[in-house]
């Protein structure tokens, strides 16, 4: 894991906007599980822009691409990236690693892992939400408020309460993380 990964994804969204193909990355086209961030820096804060994933290994120079621009552009929670926002951008790259069943949902540790849950909602329909290893200690959280957040980032309405919370299946992850901000891309462009 390097800052390449992250030189890759900001090589695919300039790409994009200048209508060119992206230049081919020299690390290894292995399979993982990935998800790209985008954040824009504001003095010496991070706000997110866009964070978007896949659980299914797929090989990193397609994977990162398609991701990059995923992230980029279709994370509903924010308007798509503009040009102009390029540079003040910063991309964090996650592979996704040593995946375990949790025992329950407090099967995991702050900081450590990141954590996929799948839950029923009020109608009965399965859904799913994840956190990556650094949002819960990032935001101060504690378990409990990480799993709840994650209740409703995954869509359930309802009131949460212990049976909502035992009826969780969790799956805990680590992450190799690598970060980039848009002038060390240009830097290692020259």
């Amino acid at each position: 894991m390097s800052k390449e990964h992250c030189f890759y994804c900001f090589d695919a969204l300039v790409a994009y906007f200048e209508a060119r193909p992206v230049v081919a990355p020299d690390f290894e086209n292995s399979e993982y599980p990935l998800f790209v961030t985008w954040s824009t820096s504001e003095g010496r804060d991070l706000v997110l822009r866009g964070c978007i994933g896949n659980f299914k290994a797929m090989p990193l120079y397609s994977g990162l691409q398609e991701y990059a621009l995923t992230s980029a552009f279709k994370d509903g929670r924010f308007p798509p990236i503009a040009l102009k926002e390029i540079p003040s951008l910063v991309c964090n790259v996650s592979l996704l690693i040593n995946f375990e069943d949790g025992d329950d949902y407090l099967d995991w540790e702050i900081g450590v892992h990141g954590i996929w849950i799948e839950f029923r909602d009020g109608k009965g329909r399965k859904r799913t939400a994840t956190y990556l290893p650094e949002v819960p200690k990032e935001q101060g959280w504690t378990k409990l408020k990480t799993i709840d957040s994650l209740l409703r980032k995954g869509g359930f309405q309802g009131s949460i309460n212990e049976d909502v919370r035992q009826g969780i299946i969790l799956t805990r992850y680590q992450s190799r993380k690598a970060q980039s901000t848009y002038d060390e891309y240009i830097q290692s462009c020259e």
